[in-house]
This record gives C-alpha cells, sequence and structure tokens, in this order.
C-alpha cells in the first residue's frame, strides 16, 4: 500500500474517531520523482481527456464549455492536498461565468447542518461563526484554510451550498451492522442504493484489504463472503447514495419564475466518482444522466496512473516544492474525546515517553487550561519554546496524574 495513503488513512481516523471502514477512497498519487520512475503523462497546467492511452490532450476552454452544459459535475480532490482545492476553486469560478446559476455540494457537511450554510451564503455568520456552527472540528478533520477559499467563493456569489453528507455515526453503524440492521428512521432519509458495479466492488475490496492490513490482519484472510466486507461495501453505498440524492435534489426543485436549471457542482473526495463509479452510479440511478466528472492529477503521474475511464477530464496539477516537516515535538498521536484528549499512540523513546504519557491517557488540562480540542493542543505543544516546561494534567483510569513535558534545549 502506498506509504501516503498509509498515512493519510490513520491520521483521519485518528482524528474523527471512525472505523476507517468509509475514509479511504482517495488514493494518493503514485508518481514518485526519481530517476526511475516512467516520464509523465500530461504537461503540468494541461487538460486531457482520459479516453485513451496515452490520454488525448485537450483545451481548458472546451472542457469547461462542454462541463458547463451538464446538470451536475463532480470535482475530485484528495482532501490533503491544498492545490487540489485551488484547481476547485479556478474551475468553480469558470463554470460560474458561463452559469451563474449555481449550487456547490459539499461533502464534508453531514445534511443536519444545512441551515448553517445557509445562513452562511445569506451573509449572516462570520467566518468564524460559520466554523463553529458547522462544527468544523467534529465533522471534518483537514484544516479549514484549505476550503475557505471555496465557501468564501460561493458566499462572495450567493450561490447555495448544500450539505451532501451523512453523519460518521450512521456510516460507522453501517460498517458494523450493515444497511438492512439500520432501522428507517436512523437512515436520515436516504433510500436504498443502486446495486455497484463489479468493477466498483474490486475496487473496495482492494481498499478493505488495505484497512485491514493497516490493522494487522493478514489480507489474504480478508474474503470477499465475509460480512465486514459487505458492511464495508453497505457503507460506502449509503455514502454514494447520500450525496447523490442531495445533488439530484435541487434539479427536481420546481423553479421560480424566470429561474433557470441550475448547474450543480459536487465538491468530494476522489474515490467517490473515479471510473464513473460511486456518485455518477447513483446519480444515474435516479435519472441524472448528463454529469461529467473532472479530477486533478499530478503533473508528474505516468499515464498507467491515468487510465481510460478514470474521468471525463483531468487537469495535470504542477509540482510545489514541499517543504521539509519539522522533527515531531512529542512523538505522538491525539484523538478527540469527550473529557478533553486521549492519547491514540506514543512513539517508544520519545519525548512523549520519556515524560510519562501512555496510550490511552485521557489529557485533561494544559498549562492550566483544559485540553478540549486536539488542534488547540497541537498548537499549544508547537508553540512551546525550547528549554521549557509544559505541565499537563492527565487521567489514567480512574487516576488523575500531573505530568510534565521539558522540551530539549536546543543544542
Amino acid at each position: 500500500m502506498n506509504a501516503k495513503l498509509v498515512r493519510m488513512v490513520l491520521a483521519t481516523c485518528a482524528a474523527i474517531g471512525t472505523a476507517p471502514a468509509a475514509l479511504a477512497l482517495e488514493p494518493a498519487d503514485t508518481a514518485a520523482n526519481s530517476p526511475a520512475s516512467p516520464p509523465a503523462c500530461i504537461a503540468p497546467a494541461a487538460w486531457a481527456v482520459p479516453d485513451a492511452t496515452p490520454p488525448r490532450s485537450a483545451r481548458g476552454p472546451a472542457i469547461l464549455s462542454a462541463m458547463a452544459s451538464r446538470d451536475v459535475v463532480l470535482l475530485g480532490e484528495q482532501h490533503d492536498d491544498a492545490d487540489h482545492h485551488r484547481w476547485q476553486l479556478q474551475t468553480l469560478a469558470a463554470l460560474h461565468a458561463q452559469r451563474p446559476d449555481m449550487v456547490i455540494g459539499f461533502e464534508m457537511f453531514p445534511r443536519r447542518l444545512q441551515a448553517v450554510l445557509d445562513r452562511w451564503v445569506a451573509g449572516e455568520l462570520s467566518e468564524a461563526r460559520f466554523l463553529e456552527q458547522a462544527e468544523w472540528d467534529k465533522v471534518w478533520t483537514m484544516p479549514a484554510e484549505l476550503y475557505l477559499p471555496l465557501f468564501q467563493f460561493a458566499r462572495l456569489n450567493r450561490i447555495p451550498m448544500v450539505a451532501l453528507n451523512i453523519e460518521q455515526t450512521l456510516i460507522r453503524t453501517i460498517s458494523s451492522n450493515g444497511w438492512a440492521a439500520v432501522p428507517t428512521l436512523q437512515r436520515e432519509g436516504v433510500g436504498d442504493a443502486a446495486k455497484p458495479s463489479a468493477a466498483y466492488l474490486d475496487f473496495l475490496y482492494g481498499i478493505h484489504r488495505e484497512h485491514a492490513d493497516m490493522r494487522g490482519h493478514k489480507p489474504a484472510q480478508v474474503r470477499r463472503t465475509d460480512a465486514a466486507f459487505r458492511n464495508f461495501v453497505d457503507a460506502q453505498l449509503a455514502w454514494d447514495r447520500a450525496m447523490a440524492e442531495a445533488l439530484a435534489r435541487p434539479l427536481a426543485t420546481p423553479l421560480r419564475e424566470g429561474a433557470a436549471k441550475p448547474l450543480v457542482v459536487g465538491i468530494m473526495g476522489s474515490g467517490h466518482l473515479r471510473f464513473g463509479h460511486g456518485v455518477p452510479h447513483q446519480l444515474r440511478d435516479l435519472g441524472v444522466h448528463n454529469l461529467g466528472t473532472l479530477l486533478p492529477v499530478s503533473a508528474a503521474a505516468p499515464c498507467a496512473d491515468i487510465p481510460e475511464g478514470l474521468a471525463d477530464a483531468v487537469f495535470a496539477v504542477p509540482a510545489l516544492p514541499a517543504t521539509p516537516p519539522p522533527p515531531p515535538r512529542l512523538g505522538i498521536g491525539l484523538d478527540a474525546h469527550r473529557d478533553g484528549v486521549r492519547v491514540a499512540e506514543v512513539t517508544s523513546g520519545s519525548l512523549a515517553d520519556t515524560s510519562g504519557l501512555r496510550t490511552e491517557d485521557i489529557i485533561i488540562e494544559v498549562a492550566g487550561a483544559p485540553a478540549q480540542k486536539v488542534a488547540a493542543l497541537m498548537a499549544s505543544i508547537r508553540a512551546q519554546p525550547a528549554g521549557t516546561w509544559l505541565p499537563l494534567k492527565v487521567r489514567r483510569g480512574s487516576e488523575t496524574l500531573d505530568l510534565v513535558v521539558k522540551f530539549p534545549v536546543k543544542s
């Protein structure tokens, strides 16, 4: 399994406290920059249509003009890639110039938060209040700054935003028990999904095996007939179906007199739309056939990573030289917890280890202040100067302990 994908899935699962049953649909770019890597397939900042091998070059204006004539256009992303979101923004702007009657659906929000999105677009909420009322730290795990330009674009242009997702608790329930075991009243209005294609099942089986490997199980022992895999498929289908229903709804809403039919754009992880599986398949089952799919790909990607049928068109995102990440301050993995912040992992020999922190500890205070959010605790750790001490109050089982992290002086 690609190491970057492993890190991404583990980080996501840890942050929202969910099983990885419905999280790893966005494959990371596999192209390397080593001399042994195959040559790049598409020039940087160029569009291509993957209807042949190699993909056929295409002009951006022609692609965007064709997409503007669709009923629904889906824009994929790898959630943690800032350039993917920049590409989404420029694509939204180009489509909006041709179809100003637009609706934008976001995977990032469960449907119960629709009223918050409405108030944001209407200009009733500040940015901070919007993120607070939208429960951003709870419902999504990525930094808000990755998505805020998209949200601001919708607000500036008074473009309705639609919450596409369902609650993570429902996804986890389906992953554990299957769709049939969920009472109708607990399905958040989501209907039965269309049967998946054999190719989509193959894709989901590969993801399921990767999750098993990450959990320490042998992938060879993971069978398609296992209840765990069937439930995993049910969870993915419910997720896809929920988003498809939310995207199709504006098209079925009666128009005001003189209003034009909107162009509905969906912002979601690439795995939900690759090869026309996932959300496109469910949209077609709902009667929406005039749809398009666009994906960002690495400009360094070889042609083998852009197979025929991947999407209607792809955009080659130029590489951005990466800044080497700073070494970890503590060597610790953290989870949200109702009483504070849970220690999910402690690296052996790390500063956290030598300071006495243990897996499953609940950090309840940091420097005398309540520890309420993972992001705030991480910020406190990052801001701690070398050579200083950081007191922590920790609950371990029935005990409450006072620990001190002593940050070493820089040599």
